[in-house]
């Protein structure tokens, strides 16, 4: 009796040990390094027609999970430099930079073959800076907040790397002054195709 007690309690062990290696070969962090298609919506109402530049730019994410499906995701870039066209006035009328980070909520899905699909909801703030706008007579607010959402899918390739592909919309606005004057609001609101590597660790 002893020795079957033994016996179960070395393969318990055993199992665990395993378990524990699966488990710690695929860490709670995870960085992703993407390169991602701006594209924006576009739409104002301040008479203008205004819009910004399409543009590709670098991505870089990190994800903490905190089980095997739930993970917060934090995304980052460096401040992007944008051309401010109106199509009213058929040129182009300024420039400035935007700086989006974003943190979204994550759930991943369990399937076959290691490929992990996920869908995400969370926040953006952009920082507005470098403003030029119609030579100074016109300025815009310099911050913004707006909602993010995401789908994406994690397609293993070897040992902790991963293939990602990447889609979000982020909702970014800001209100558009001459002088002290409020001409009404331009909404970028981005959709955002991103591919890249990801390591889990």
């Amino acid at each position: 009796m002893k020795k079957q007690v033994l016996a179960a309690a070395v393969v318990c062990s055993l199992m665990s040990g395993a378990v524990f290696a699966q488990q710690s070969k695929e860490g709670p962090w995870m960085v992703r390094a993407r390169a991602v298609s701006l594209q924006s919506a576009n739409t104002d109402d301040t008479g203008l027609g205004l819009s910004i530049n399409d543009k590709w730019i670098p991505e870089v994410d990190i994800s903490y999970f905190f089980n095997k499906n739930f993970a917060m995701e934090l995304i980052l870039t460096v401040p992007q430099k944008q051309e401010l066209s109106s199509s009213k006035l058929g040129k182009q009328i300024g420039t400035l930079d935007h700086l989006p980070p974003t943190l979204l909520a994550q759930y991943h899905f369990d399937t076959s073959g290691g490929i992990k699909p996920y869908v995400g909801a969370g926040i953006n703030y952009t920082i507005f800076s470098n403003v030029d706008v119609l030579a100074g007579a016109a300025s815009i607010d310099k911050s913004s907040w707006g909602g993010a959402l995401q789908l994406g899918v994690d397609i293993p390739l070897s040992g902790n790397m991963v293939l990602n592909f990447d889609l979000k919309k982020v909702y970014i606005g800001t209100d558009v002054y001459v002088g002290a004057a409020n001409q009404g609001s331009f909404k970028v609101d981005p959709v955002l195709f991103g591919i890249g590597l990801g390591w889990r660790f």
